[in-house]
């Protein structure tokens, strides 16, 4: 199955609905979408490394996009969608102390977890929740979010075939590693709220 997955992202990267499925996965993972868009952009970025760049900027902006989303759930619909979220994720008893800590560290709080595995969906619904000044939040989504995807445009623009021919001979192995960082980035995230 994973290897279907693979060859689809592979196979579509030309394709004109690829890019809307793209940006669709980047907009949703910054709200409330579980699954981050890399599953997406690595492997469009290795059949296509000359485009790596382009699949960046449409994962930077739908994210930051979907983050001023997640931004409105929090500011606007908290009382109702956006504790549910944040009880979906258990997160309940932490809001306030994460509330508190935008007080100091607002920007770098944005910035640090929207490079991180860490999911990013907490940051902005938190930053709408806190009240944080939203010019400022889409400031430092735009470097953090631009940073990771722009990061990976680079590795795989310069080292792509390496990486490929690497991915596809382990793929299950690899599969592997990014779902337990995904999973340490959930794990982190908790026990820094």
């Amino acid at each position: 199955m994973l290897k279907r997955i693979y060859d689809w992202c592979i196979d579509a990267a030309d394709k004109p609905y690829a890019l809307w499925i793209l940006a669709a996965v980047a907009f949703a993972e910054s709200s409330f979408f579980p699954i981050p868009p890399d599953i997406m952009l690595l492997p469009m970025s290795l059949a296509r490394p000359q485009r790596a760049w382009w699949f960046a900027m449409v994962c930077t902006i739908a994210s930051v996009a979907g983050g001023v989303v997640g931004y409105a759930i929090g500011a606007l619909l908290y009382d109702s969608l956006g504790q549910w979220l944040i009880h979906l994720y258990g997160l309940s008893d932490k809001v306030d102390a994460f509330r508190a800590g935008y007080n100091e560290w607002g920007a770098v709080i944005i910035l640090v977890k929207g490079l991180t595995p860490i999911p990013y969906k907490l940051v902005t619904i938190t930053s709408g929740f806190a009240g944080y000044n939203i010019w400022l939040f889409i400031l430092c989504s735009i470097v953090a979010r631009g940073g990771r995807f722009f990061f990976v445009a680079v590795l795989l623009n310069r080292y792509g075939d390496v990486i490929r021919k690497e991915l596809e001979k382990r793929l299950g192995f690899w599969v592997a590693i990014g779902a337990i960082v995904l999973v340490l980035g959930f794990v982190v995230a908790f026990k820094l709220i």
